[in-house]
């Protein structure tokens, strides 16, 4: 299946990233959201990073004028889906919210349309139950900050077609990512991994063993991780890891059990960098920098 014409669900940190990456592959982009003022932040979000791009010279001015020229939005979901030959989901990670947004997407998609949700943990198999061609349903796991990230999760739920995922590997590859493909599973490759480690960096501060700046600086100098693990989680949002382990220890025992200091800091709203304030504090004296090498 050719794919011409993508529609970004979503234009929060990563379906602007989304929508960046399309519009720049070659795609004819629409980028939806029932904000008005998300979506033209969205919209600004793309216009700045591809100035950025020009100014650090890997975006040519030409490649700028064409990705605008193919971008376009839409207030509405079903706006959004009529011309799409792929539609992306990037909304928060909830279950009940993404099926809803699959139950409209069968509803109004024009037919043959792959549908794809942006989940970093959630079962594509039961997001894709609820719609009539669950052989379209794939995952495509982007990485916080997409137009950075290069990996890019492919995962193949299961009724996933091999022409959907054929599909799917060529938009990533033109989009410029690498990708992997992997069965569906609670957390896929890198969530279910990454949340352990994040788990464990928790149960080690709780108990005092360590700093959380030591803690980061170890596994930055003696794993050559390119980020702490609690920088990377003041990145992502301590919400959403810790969303993604409530998930992970249903689906796969105790060993994901959420470190309780990870729920305290959540239940005080200490979200991360969105919050002002995480494992570190962002309102007055900068953290350590969490450059743009963060993941979803």
């Amino acid at each position: 299946m050719d794919v011409n014409t993508i529609a970004v669900i979503g234009a929060g940190t990563m379906g602007r990233g989304i929508a960046y990456v399309a519009a720049l592959g070659g795609y004819h982009t629409i980028l939806e959201d029932m904000s008005p003022t998300v979506l033209e932040q969205g919209l600004a979000y793309i216009r700045q990073t591809l100035e950025e791009g020009i100014e650090r010279g890997k975006v040519t001015p030409e490649q700028k004028r064409h990705a605008l020229a193919q971008l376009g939005s839409a207030d509405s979901v079903e706006g959004a889906c009529r011309e799409a030959d792929l539609l992306i989901e990037a909304v928060p990670e909830d279950m009940e919210l993404k099926v809803d947004i699959f139950c409209i997407l069968d509803k109004f998609a024009k037919p043959g349309a792959i549908f794809a949700s942006n989940t970093s943990s959630l079962s594509i198999t039961e997001i894709a139950a609820v719609t009539c061609r669950p052989e379209k349903c794939v995952g495509m796991h982007f990485f916080n900050p997409v137009p950075k990230m290069k990996l890019l999760e492919i995962v193949r739920a299961l009724e996933t077609s091999e022409e959907t995922l054929a599909a799917c590997r060529e938009v990533g590859g033109r989009m410029g990512k690498e990708l992997v493909v992997v069965r569906e599973s609670p957390g896929f490759i890198t969530s279910r991994i990454n949340a352990m480690i994040g788990n464990e960096a928790f149960y080690m501060l709780e108990e005092g063993i360590a700093s959380a700046e030591d803690i980061d600086k170890a596994l930055k100098l003696g794993l050559n991780h390119p980020m702490g693990p609690f920088e990377l989680v003041d990145l992502v949002g301590l919400d959403v890891r810790l969303s993604i382990l409530e998930y992970l220890h249903k689906t796969l025992g105790e060993k994901y059990r959420p470190c309780p200091l990870l729920r305290k800091y959540v239940k005080a709203g200490r979200l991360g960098r969105k919050s002002g304030r995480g494992v570190y504090d962002y309102r007055e004296t900068p953290a350590p920098e969490a450059k743009a090498k963060g993941q979803s």
